[in-house]
């Protein structure tokens, strides 16, 4: 690989046991290695092989990330919920949630622009420049104090978080 190789890049996968959301199946990546020379990086990623990599190894506190995810889904939509378009007079013919217009006789094509029924949420999305404002480690009762506030007290807000529960993991604070 030293000899060939001027990229490396090591899969990884995420443990869904640990957290207790509903989800089974552990999530790939491809992480690509930066820094030093070819050897450098392949001995790198073979320290890592079949080892934890925990949060606080990857992310430090006022360091600018980007994230990735998808939105929520909400099925196949018609077109007047979906791209917001005005509803027809009461008296239309087939339907009134509709686009009159879906474009000229020539060029006998439908436009990309105009407004059609289709799939709406769960839609890739980058949201760029998040700031990691705190790098929570597991099992930390002062988790959530700053200097200002000096009561000790966990991340987790009494009752939990609505929809998720208690912390019981490494977490960001972004």
């Amino acid at each position: 690989m030293a000899k060939y190789c001027t990229v490396i890049r090591v899969l990884c996968h995420t443990q869904p046991k640990l957290f207790k959301l509903q989800e089974k199946k552990a999530h790939i990546m491809e992480v690509q290695i930066n820094g030093g020379e070819i050897a450098d990086k392949i001995t790198f990623a073979r320290s890592l092989l079949e080892k934890p990599i925990s949060v606080k190894d990857l992310f430090s506190e006022n360091e600018m990330i980007d994230i990735i995810g998808v939105t929520r889904g909400h099925g196949f939509k018609g077109v007047t919920y979906r791209w917001g378009t005005k509803k027809l007079p009461r008296k239309t013919h087939k339907g009134l949630r509709k686009v009159a217009c879906i474009g000229a006789w020539h060029p006998s094509k439908v436009c990309w622009s105009v407004p059609r029924a289709g799939q709406f949420g769960y839609h890739h999305r980058t949201e760029v420049n998040k700031k990691v404002y705190r790098v929570g480690a597991k099992g930390d009762a002062k988790s959530a104090s700053t200097p200002f506030d000096l009561t000790d007290k966990a991340i987790t807000p009494m009752g939990g978080f609505h929809h998720y529960g208690l912390v019981n993991e490494d977490f960001l604070m972004l």
